[in-house]
């Protein structure tokens, strides 16, 4: 088991940009609701899971069920915008998948968003064929920055913690890497402050070398 080196990628703002796709898909859903949300709001949410982002726009005093049924109203929305619309991958995302395949290096997505947002995103793709493993929201109980979602991505591709390199775009993700013992690489494309092993603007910038670098490097501390 040791010997399996693995990849973990978080999937929004890292594999692709879907903010705008999001924004929409929110700022209809609560319309529909009345309840008008501003893009800010929108913005201080984003990777969060659903259940936290609804409470705190409606308050403590909603329903489980409403939660349930408002957040499920958005994902469909959301779906069916990346089916009418499709999404590219983010600069360098296709030429390193392939590059870490060819390499021998397992995949998986870990990943707050529900399975069928991950099953439609590799679809539009067409990328599925370079992951191993999926760890969507159904599977975890806590988010990031809890390390639970990374763990049980290398469990599932059957890579231990100190062969795993995580790549991911935001503070909550890079801290979840940090907790689960493995390395990480910051996707900063709007130069805000990681605290990754490595961090740049684009995976375009990689080095050829970078994700066996970090591991060379040995666990974080």
């Amino acid at each position: 088991m040791s010997e399996v080196r693995a990849v973990l990628w978080d999937m929004d703002g890292t594999l692709i940009d879907s903010e705008q796709f999001h924004w929409i898909a929110w700022r209809d859903t609560m319309a529909n609701e009345g309840i008008a949300i501003t893009h800010e709001q929108f913005l201080r949410s984003f990777g969060q899971r659903n259940d936290s982002i609804i409470a705190g726009w409606l308050g403590s005093g909603t329903t489980p069920e409403r939660v349930e049924r408002i957040g499920n109203a958005k994902e469909e929305l959301y779906r069916d915008l990346i089916r009418r619309h499709g999404i590219s991958a983010l600069p360098g995302v296709a030429s390193w998948l392939e590059r870490l395949r060819q390499q021998g290096w397992r995949q998986a997505i870990a990943s707050s968003a529900p399975r069928r947002n991950i099953e439609v995103i590799l679809e539009a793709l067409g990328a599925a064929r370079c992951f191993e493993g999926i760890v969507s929201a159904e599977d975890v109980s806590r988010g990031k920055p809890d390390p639970e979602v990374y763990l049980a991505a290398s469990s599932r591709v059957g890579a231990s913690p100190d062969r795993c390199v995580v790549v991911e775009d935001a503070a909550t993700g890079i801290e979840a890497a940090r907790h689960a013992g493995m390395r990480s690489i910051g996707v900063s494309r709007n130069g805000t402050h990681l605290n990754a092993d490595m961090v740049v603007q684009s995976l375009e910038l990689l080095d050829a070398n970078a994700f066996e670098t970090l591991l060379q490097r040995g666990v974080p501390g």
